[in-house]
């Protein structure tokens, strides 16, 4: 009798890991896809500074308002979001968003002057606000624990794919300067734009709300996924939170999200400036040789990306990859300020990979400590306080540049830059160290 019953557990088993691996084969590409077109939206702006600012006669001070000032809108939204595409379901909301973004990433075309591009800076951070959120809350609707950090890892991909990618698409798009008259700029945004509302209106007949309504499964095979996601919710250690209240009121939410809001500082301090800060290296003007340049940090990101989360995954131990990636990192990017081209650019490996690949690390933290409605309320208030680290990234690295005159060569940003970041190790490091005396939120 016991035989039969551990062979039956067995074939659960399997046949449960067999429909995760059909689910993560349907819905990871696909979402990968989005973000990749999201962030081409988000970030597009760095390859065109050059010439955009000629162009317009954007200062500056008005690129990295505009730069940040997304976040600011996307920072704000974020938890109202996730909270609607609970109740809205991931299709329609996802849909959505991805039509609006694209539509206004391509307005940014027709931008002409400093308050056009305020404005649609803004518009943008409104039309992705609930998209990254609701991906990351989408993961623990789909797949078991255990899954997730992996799902997550391949999810984060989309970032150094997005700027291995869109280096040369968009240093490419640049050169069609004078096709038509327009400048190369003007090509780029639009037709980035115009991609994301063709994937948009792909995502209507792709995605589904959960895995119980899932059209890729039977219904049989929907039901057994679901099952072994709520079991997994009735089994939650006690100390798991699940009201929305107790996500507010937990301070571990809290300083993760200070944490979180410290990793984007470095991800958008680096992304937003890496390729005039490459372009300075090399001694050339930002086009498709910098771009290709640029892609290298990226390249590493993409592997560390991969394999960083499996490792953490085995190895448990969220608080202490991170802390240390972190370390890494922020050593590196003050590090690429001083160093010779060839080490600036290893530096800047580093620095690239601990910003992307401690992310999805990162989020195994949060949703340890958090269950049902709390989850998605805690994810939003996490990528709220999170969010403002990409407007603030731009405006450290021309605050500090400008308090130490290095404007031209960019020392003091990155060094403070680096700086933000240490200071996000040392508070993973905390929290993790709470965690292991039992100290409840």
């Amino acid at each position: 009798m016991a035989d039969n019953t551990v062979t039956k557990k067995s074939g659960e088993t399997h046949e449960l890991a067999a429909i995760v691996a059909r689910t993560s084969a349907r819905l990871v590409p696909f979402l990968l896809l989005m973000y990749v077109l999201a962030f081409f939206d988000r970030t597009n702006i760095s390859y065109a500074q050059q010439s955009y600012m000629a162009d317009t006669g954007l200062t500056a001070q008005g690129y990295a308002l505009g730069s940040g000032l997304f976040f600011v809108i996307y920072s704000f939204l974020g938890t109202p979001c996730n909270l609607a595409m609970r109740k809205v379901g991931a299709r329609k909301w996802l849909t959505v968003l991805a039509i609006l973004w694209g539509i206004v990433g391509a307005g940014m075309a027709f931008t002409h002057n400093e308050t056009q591009f305020l404005i649609v800076r803004v518009l943008l951070g409104i039309a992705e606000a609930g998209f990254f959120p609701g991906a990351i809350y989408l993961t623990t609707l789909w797949f078991p624990k255990d899954k997730q950090d992996e799902i997550r890892g391949l999810f984060y991909m989309g970032a150094p794919i997005a700027m291995v990618i869109g280096s040369p698409v968009s240093g490419l798009l640049l050169q069609m300067h004078g096709i038509a008259g327009l400048p190369g700029w003007w090509w780029m945004f639009f037709l980035e734009g115009i991609a994301a509302v063709a994937v948009g209106i792909a995502a209507w007949f792709y995605l589904d709300d959960n895995p119980r309504t899932a059209r890729f499964l039977t219904r049989e095979e929907g039901n057994i996924l679901a099952t072994a996601i709520e079991e997994e919710e009735r089994n939650a250690p006690v100390k798991t939170e699940s009201s929305v209240k107790g996500a507010f009121k937990s301070w571990r939410v809290w300083v993760l999200s200070i944490v979180y809001f410290l990793i984007q500082v470095g991800v958008y301090g680096i992304t937003f400036f890496l390729p005039t800060q490459v372009s300075g290296l090399v001694g050339q003007k930002v086009g498709l040789t910098v771009s290709l340049i640029s892609t290298i940090p990226w390249v590493c990101a993409l592997i560390g990306t991969w394999l960083l989360p499996k490792w953490s995954a085995k190895a448990g131990h969220h608080h202490i990859f991170v802390a240390v990636i972190l370390l890494i990192t922020g050593v590196s990017i003050a590090a690429s300020a001083f160093a010779s081209p060839l080490v600036a650019i290893i530096c800047l490996c580093f620095a690239a990979t601990g910003v992307i690949a401690s992310q999805p690390i990162f989020w195994r933290m949060p949703t340890d400590l958090l269950t049902g409605a709390a989850l998605a309320g805690g994810i939003g208030i996490v990528t709220m306080l999170g969010g403002f680290g990409g407007f603030f990234a731009p405006n450290i690295r021309v605050w500090f540049d400008m308090l130490f005159g290095t404007q031209d060569t960019g020392e003091g940003g990155l060094v403070a830059l680096g700086v933000f970041v240490l200071v996000g190790a040392l508070l993973s490091w905390i929290v993790g160290i709470s965690e292991g005396k039992g100290k409840d939120v």
